[in-house]
């Protein structure tokens, strides 16, 4: 299916690495100018780099937990591709095991969510745009040791995003979710599972009615069919990419 993306501008937030990274590759795939970011400028230009191979794309270090220069890179990004279409909020905190530590989630995945969209919104309103949060489905199901400030503040983007469905929604804005369930990505939190708690590891892949987890791949790709005029009448949904992770029924 050709998704329509060709021409469109999107802004990925987090995207070096990891889900990030293959979100915007797979925007970038279709067709897209695609504006990324993360902490250090020398991953941002190696990723702009590599990517640009294959398309537009320009991107800038950018401190997620100071809305200033979230919003100056999103102004910069629209000026710089000539608006935007697609707005993906994946930044997010590590799980913060101390108390006093959770505000860096309400900062990095909460805060910068709601005051990044409050600087893209005209921008999106602009013809239409397409907004996606990217959850986890660890806000709807108890898994390992229970809610701490990841899923805590991962429900809150949630709650938030799927409310402005209605809101954003009567200006021409899609607000939807994407929530992966056990992903592995090379480097990241279950590839570290994998190797230093091989039974988990094992035990929550046998979860999966088929065996195994997902990849960064899977996300992308419901990433890149919510953004498009394929699901243009999708607002307000919160999509599992799980594999059958989750056994809830969900009417």
């Amino acid at each position: 299916m050709d998704l329509g993306l060709a021409g469109k501008r999107a802004l990925v937030t987090g995207s070096t690495k990891g889900l990030g990274r293959a979100i915007a590759e797979t925007l970038v795939a279709e067709g897209a100018s695609v504006a990324i970011c993360a902490r250090t400028q020398e991953d941002v230009d190696a990723a702009v780099a590599e990517m640009g191979a294959n398309g537009t794309v320009v991107g800038s270090a950018v401190d997620a937990a100071d809305l200033d220069s979230m919003t100056a890179w999103i102004n910069s990004s629209a000026e710089q591709l000539g608006g935007i279409d697609i707005y993906v909020h994946n930044t997010s905190a590590k799980p913060q095991k101390k108390l006093e530590d959770w505000s860096k989630n309400l900062d990095i995945d909460l805060v910068s969510l709601v005051g990044g969209v409050a600087a893209a919104k005209e921008a999106l309103a602009d013809g239409g745009g397409s907004l996606i949060s990217i959850g986890t489905t660890a806000t709807a199901e108890h898994f390992a040791s229970g809610s701490g400030s990841y899923s805590a503040f991962k429900a809150a983007v949630t709650n938030w995003t799927l409310g402005q469905a209605q809101v954003l929604g009567a200006q021409g804005i899609r607000c939807n979710v994407v929530s992966p369930g056990p992903i592995m990505v090379e480097g990241g939190d279950w590839d570290n599972i994998k190797n230093a708690m091989p039974d988990f590891y094992d035990a929550t892949a046998k979860t999966h009615p088929g065996g195994a987890l997902g990849v960064p791949q899977d996300v992308a790709n419901a990433v890149a069919f919510l953004s498009s005029d394929a699901a243009r009448h999708v607002n307000g949904a919160n999509l599992f990419v799980d594999g059958g992770f989750c056994k809830r029924v969900n009417y």
